[in-house]
């Protein structure tokens, strides 16, 4: 496949592409936010053979299980879920408690890795593409991020589909197609992730304000992209 040609089409003929090379070989990890649901739409509603998965920490809120339900129910598709080590979570959570996250940045990204880093790792274990729904403007970390790239640490090939989306470029899909969507990005959450780590931002934050929000921007990664 000649990737730096693929880079210059729609992300929904992207996905075609990748569908048709890579079959289940190509998986997508979507954490259910308003750029993975409109991935998993392309997906879904072209019946491409690209495995979707998400993985559920434990912690998620009940708003981000509602818009699971409402995306099954809406494209009768299968959406895999990965759960974190039960012994892993248990040891974590004896030794250093239910919030040891709130205490250190090391000891965030210990809770981040065994409930969000470890799992993606099973759910990705065969496969050679990985589709995520990431964009440049999430962070100042990721200002530079290509559509193609290729994960050293995994050694397979990711891409992001929507890497040079605007966030209204993802409203207007959301609303043409009636995408089912989490309600908490009417409440001022921008990027939600697990219920202790996550606030809406106020006016004039930055995007990633409400994940994190006692560490430093610059810390903010959980592993899953780093």
């Amino acid at each position: 496949m000649i990737w730096n040609e693929l880079s210059e089409i729609s992300a929904e003929e992207l996905l075609k592409k990748i569908g048709d090379v890579y079959g289940e070989k190509a998986a997508f990890s979507t954490s259910l936010s308003l750029e993975d649901q409109v991935i998993s739409h392309y997906i879904f509603s072209n019946n491409l053979p690209i495995r979707v998965f998400t993985l559920d920490t434990g912690r998620i809120f009940p708003e981000t299980y509602s818009v699971l339900n409402s995306t099954r129910e809406r494209y009768k598709k299968q959406i895999e879920v990965y759960f974190p080590s039960t012994e892993k979570v248990q040891d974590l959570i004896t030794q250093k408690g239910a919030s040891s996250f709130y205490e250190s940045i090391d000891n965030r990204k210990e809770c981040c890795f065994i409930r969000k880093v470890e799992p993606l790792n099973r759910a990705l274990t065969g496969v050679e593409c990985w589709i995520t729904g990431i964009r440049s403007a999430h962070s100042e970390n990721r200002s530079q991020l290509p559509i193609i790239d290729f994960d050293e640490q995994r050694q397979i090939q990711k891409v992001n589909p929507l890497a040079n989306w605007s966030l209204e470029e993802v409203k207007a899909v959301i609303s043409q197609f009636n995408i089912p969507y989490n309600i908490l990005h009417d409440r001022g959450y921008v990027s939600i992730g697990c219920q202790p780590c996550t606030r809406a931002i106020r006016e004039g934050e930055d995007f990633r304000a409400g994940r994190w929000w006692w560490e430093q921007n610059d810390k903010k990664e959980c592993g899953l992209h780093s």
